[in-house]
């Protein structure tokens, strides 16, 4: 394949992943930055999980730019498991609009549905049972469950909270907790901030902290670990969302924090953070880019600042 099918017309991919130029044309989103290592590329047709937007009774992707939906019926990035279903979810009798959030889990698919319609129809309810999906939910709403899915992190196996986030590869979110386990190796204590799941929590025997995730319930935008909660820790792994951790960075360099692992999905903000963290006398010692998100403009950063 020289050409996504459907490139130029949904407007998942800003670059066709399947062209020749891909990396040139990919890497020129981050071409300000210096790096200390060779970018991750990941591969095609392994991405686990999907948001598809409906509307008007269609199903698909929006298109570039639009809100006009364009109907696939298989995505070159996606699972198999994933593309067998989306022609089985575009037959269902859709109402009002939203997004349908398919996830490959560890034993079955978890499909979480977001809609202006507060309650799906009858008729939406009958074709979901139908759907070889271990979980259906419509607005938070349960309409399917035959199991709990569950997401495997390394040798853990956790339960998947509908709609939670994750990263899109899960090649790349082993990728990842080898690189944080790396540099994270000889600290003493180490707080995982923004946790999520648990990617990097377990692996560490970390202290998690975020709002819903694994560890403490934490709202680290609006309260950050000051200096003195920090004290117990000589190593702190951060991974935001795209909004970054600018509060928690303005704390960070009042702290006695030896080592910041920082694991960014925006570049922007990123910038923004790293110069709070270097004026604070960190050093940026690894900036390393992996192209988690395969398509699109974004890029994710791994780096590592130490004083």
């Amino acid at each position: 394949m020289t050409k996504c099918p459907f490139f130029g017309r949904c407007g998942g991919c800003k670059y066709d992943f399947a062209a020749d130029d891909y990396h040139t044309k990919k890497l020129t989103e981050i071409s300000e930055f210096s790096f200390t290592g060779a970018p991750h590329w990941c591969d095609q047709g392994v991405r686990w999980r999907a948001d598809f937007c409906f509307g008007d009774g269609k199903f698909g992707f929006f298109a570039r730019q639009s809100k006009d939906i364009v109907a696939v019926n298989t995505c070159p990035l996606m699972l198999p498991e994933i593309n067998a279903v989306i022609p089985l979810l575009a037959d269902l009798k859709w109402t009002g609009s939203g997004s349908c959030l398919v996830t490959s889990c560890a034993n079955g698919l978890d499909v979480c549905i977001r809609s202006d319609v507060e309650y799906c129809s009858p008729e939406f309810k009958q074709g979901a049972q139908k759907i070889p999906a271990i979980r259906i939910s419509w607005n938070g709403q349960t309409i399917k469950q035959t199991t709990v899915p569950t997401i495997k992190l390394g040798d853990r196996l956790v339960d998947y909270p509908s709609g939670a986030f994750l990263q899109p590869i899960p090649s790349e979110i082993s990728g990842l907790r080898d690189m944080v386990v790396s540099h994270a190796a000889g600290s003493r204590k180490v707080a995982d901030l923004f946790c999520g799941l648990g990617n990097f929590t377990f692996v560490l025997n970390a202290d998690g902290f975020d709002i819903v995730g694994t560890g403490i319930k934490r709202d680290l935008f609006k309260k950050p670990l000051t200096p003195g909660m920090l004290s117990k820790y000589d190593c702190v792994v951060m991974d935001p969302p795209r909004a970054g951790a600018l509060a928690q960075c303005q704390e960070l360099v009042k702290s006695d924090i030896k080592k910041v692992i920082y694991v960014s999905c925006n570049p922007r903000t990123f910038v923004r953070d790293r110069d709070v963290l270097i004026h604070g006398g960190y050093n940026l010692s690894v900036l390393i880019p992996v192209d988690q998100f395969v398509g699109s403009a974004h890029w994710e950063l791994f780096s590592v600042f130490e004083k």
